[in-house]
């Protein structure tokens, strides 16, 4: 084994002449312990909250969105749907349309996002799978109905129970009459869906015919959403129909949430350099315990120098001495961390706020966080026994202890 590692394991881990230097170090490690501790379960937490809100959304925002270029809507193209037919990676897809609308219940209104979709919706999107209640109805019986945004529904203060109450839909028409400057259509609420987002608290949706009706924009779409088959390969497909058809946008399902998604991360991130900078915190106990261990072996040091020791390895014995330390934290902190994540997991001890849509934190760990801390909590071990080290290796051979 290689001796400056040897000897800085025996002078950390040894018994030392002064009880503080002992302390020292010991409350060096215990605070990098609870560091990396923290980091892991704070990337975690975060990785589960990533992890739920993209499942949630996967059920609202299909694999593959389409879009006009220019406009609001566009002419349903038979070339388009025949091409879309014609790609084998394409299972099923929806024609929708939306806008903005009146919504009226009892006597509240409020503005937000009538969304028609047609019968394939479901199949593409499985929104069906987050409502919270009632059932995904959107005609029956040659009656309207609708599926409301849980934040739409306790804004309007819907009750899905009461039947023979309607939701009434207003929608401007494009050439107002004397008396009359709204298509007006009445729906009842059959479910109420939840995705935890704004989303909640805009959409109300409906049969994509009448919707198409109150918007005066028959055989149109604002939304062409498509459900790529397990084996399809979605960016293949993104850019065949981008090459095909430029008047057309298209976005995948990370890119039609992408703007929150992204500030999901750098919250992640922030969070990790707070926790980061108060290790950095810690490492001034790292440094006052190697500094102390200098002085008490300052006299080991220069009989080693006088024996043929060089600068060279007094530098790397104090340097491990450091690394040891860090070491040992990061081994401590992933086995509490991890400790934390299986009873969250399987007992959900830390619990959310009431109605939200899990009862208990989610918790998500990744082999690539845990080695982000690794590099983190170790170069901020190294960067803090670099001082001592090189103090240490400055001693003279010549030094003798005052008697």
């Amino acid at each position: 084994m290689h001796l400056p590692f040897q000897l800085a394991r025996r002078y950390l881990f040894g018994k030392k002449s002064t009880n503080a230097i002992n302390i020292i170090s010991g409350i060096t490690i215990f605070g990098l312990t609870i560091g990396t501790a923290a980091l892991v379960i704070i990337l975690s937490v975060f990785n589960g909250f990533e992890g739920l809100l993209s499942g949630l959304f996967n059920a609202f925002n299909p694999d593959l969105e389409l879009s006009p270029t220019v406009g609001k809507t566009m002419p349903i193209d038979e070339s388009l749907m025949t091409t879309l037919d014609s790609i084998p990676d394409i299972e099923v897809y929806a024609l929708c349309i939306e806008d903005l609308a009146l919504f009226q219940y009892d006597d509240i209104q409020e503005i937000g996002t009538l969304k028609g979709v047609d019968e394939n919706y479901t199949a593409v999107t499985g929104l069906d799978t987050t409502l919270l209640y009632g059932t995904f109805t959107l005609e029956r019986g040659g009656i309207q109905r609708g599926v409301i945004g849980s934040g739409m529904r306790g804004k309007l203060g819907i009750q899905i129970n009461q039947s023979l109450q309607p939701l009434t839909v207003f929608t401007p028409l494009q050439k107002p009459k004397p008396g009359r400057e709204f298509n007006r259509q009445e729906l009842y609420p059959t479910g109420v869906f939840s995705i935890q987002s704004d989303n909640d608290y805009q959409y109300v949706l409906g049969s994509y015919g009448m919707a198409s009706r109150l918007f005066e924009k028959p055989g149109e779409w604002s939304t062409l959403e498509i459900k790529i088959t397990e084996e399809g390969d979605i960016d293949q497909v993104k850019h065949y129909l981008l090459d095909n058809y430029p008047h057309i946008n298209v976005k995948t399902r990370y890119e039609q949430d992408e703007a929150y998604l992204n500030l999901l991360r750098i919250e992640k991130w922030i969070a990790f350099l707070i926790v980061s900078f108060t290790l950095i915190l810690i490492a001034f106990n790292l440094i006052a315990s190697l500094w102390m261990i200098v002085l008490e072996k300052k006299q080991d040091f220069a009989t080693l120098r006088a024996m043929g020791y060089t600068r060279k390895h007094i530098f790397q014995t104090v340097l491990y001495s450091g690394l040891l330390m860090s070491g040992l934290g990061i081994i401590l902190g992933f086995a509490l961390s991890i400790g934390f994540y299986i009873i969250q997991k399987r007992l959900g001890i830390l619990d959310m706020a009431e109605g939200f849509i899990v009862p208990s934190y989610p918790i998500e760990l990744r082999a690539s966080d845990l080695l982000i801390v690794i590099i983190t909590v170790m170069g901020i071990g190294l960067v803090g026994s670099l001082l001592p080290a090189r103090r240490a290796s400055n001693i003279s051979p010549n030094v003798r202890l005052e008697e």
